[in-house]
């Protein structure tokens, strides 16, 4: 077999759901051919190899790419200043309805040139494929009109030509009410289907469609409508649900057999189940759950007991996550939330593609996959998520390179 890389002497964490835990093969080899996995396994079982480049990994420890699966990191200005009142007493929704919260990020994104996004999306950007990010996803929202929120996908999509890293796109319109609105949401969500959901979905530029359904943000009525508008374009959807209070979220997102639900912190038994009969996927956002001080988590035990699959994101965003540290999410995921080892790392690869749709391409290490990698200088798998301030990472691999 002739192959363009050979990896040899690894101990493979292959996530493949046919084997048990993290799917650990050790003594492992890895073949990469035009960008994907030609062939893995034991090294023993391996056939005759003719490489043009092989490496020995010496025991260190494979995983996946890691797949941040949820990011609204393109925006702009800063809300350091929201720290500060958070600090001194106020809460997320008291900020928000003075006019701070989203709505400060709208107004500073709005009057940002399109390279001046990339360039102050790119820092963070670097620090997660530093961690071993090979996946990344990228959220609108901070235009809520549609030439700012087309030159946030814009920009978005032009990240990928700038480093090597997948990026999947996401429309979130819906994220909060423009002041311009007049506090008409009906309105608003009105001219989201009508103008700006199937201009943005022409153009190319959108993987996925979202929406923020809380009480300083948009009904499930509203929510509903958006979605069916997105189902009517052919694109899926993914909530932010439950977040705030329990509104319903996750049984939508179920409804409209949404890729993800995320937050959930104040979702019930009977969303809980009716994701996991949709095949819906949890994202945890503990990065949000830290920084807004939150004290109710989400429904751990009950997702686990439902088999809802479990996905860890930083949730990148200028006011209630500014995280740029995908294994720091993994660390409050399993500090914050009591996941398990495996929990985080799946979370983080597996779980993490299934949430965007791309579990055929990416998220475990498998014969015909992208051939994306993160190689580790650790001894046990436990230590990804549990040495902060150290990173490990001894290469990323993208696409076979």
């Amino acid at each position: 077999m002739h192959v363009d890389r050979l990896w040899t002497g690894g101990r493979l964490a292959t996530l493949d759901a046919a084997r048990p835990g993290l799917g650990l093969i050790e003594d492992g080899a890895i073949a990469a051919r035009d960008g994907r996995i030609a062939w893995i396994g034991p090294a023993r079982d391996m056939p005759a190899m003719e490489a043009e480049q092989q490496e020995a990994l010496e025991g260190r420890l494979v995983t996946p790419g890691l797949v941040d699966c949820h990011t609204h990191l393109v925006f702009g200005g800063s809300r350091a200043r929201e720290f500060e009142q958070r600090l001194a007493g106020l809460g997320y929704e008291e900020i928000a309805r003075a006019g701070g919260g989203i709505l400060a990020t709208v107004a500073a994104t709005r009057s940002a040139t399109e390279d001046e996004l990339v360039a102050s999306a790119l820092p963070r950007l670097d620090a997660l494929i530093a961690e071993g990010v090979t996946t990344i996803e990228i959220k609108s929202g901070y235009g809520l009109e549609l030439a700012t929120e087309m030159r946030q996908l814009r920009g978005a999509r032009r990240l990928g030509g700038l480093r090597r890293v997948g990026v999947c796109t996401t429309f979130l319109g819906a994220h909060a009410l423009p002041p311009e609105a007049a506090g008409d949401g009906d309105g608003y969500i009105d001219r989201v289907c009508a103008e700006m959901l199937p201009q943005a979905a022409g153009a190319g530029l959108l993987d996925a469609v979202d929406a923020f359904m809380e009480g300083i943000a948009f009904s499930a009525a509203q929510t509903a409508r958006l979605f069916q508008a997105a189902r009517a374009l052919g694109l899926p959807v993914k909530l932010h649900a439950d977040q705030l209070s329990n509104g319903g979220g996750a049984a939508l997102a179920a409804r409209f057999g949404a890729l993800s639900a995320d937050h959930l912190e104040y979702s019930d038994e009977a969303g809980v189940a009716a994701m996991a009969r949709a095949g819906t996927v949890a994202v945890l956002l503990p990065g949000a759950f830290y920084f807004l001080g939150a004290q109710r988590p989400p429904p751990v035990a009950l997702l686990r007991a439902l088999r809802v699959p479990i996905a860890v994101a930083t949730d990148c965003n200028p006011g209630s996550s500014p995280l740029c540290s995908l294994r720091l999410a993994m660390n409050m995921g399993a500090t914050l939330f009591r996941l398990t080892i495996a929990e985080t790392i799946a979370g983080v690869t597996r779980e993490a593609a299934r949430a965007l749709g791309r579990l055929a391409e990416i998220g475990t290490l498998e014969r015909g996959k992208w051939c994306d990698l993160a190689i580790w200088n650790v001894e046990r798998p436990a230590e990804l998520p549990y040495v902060l301030g150290l990173n490990p990472l001894a290469q990323r691999i993208w696409r076979g390179a």
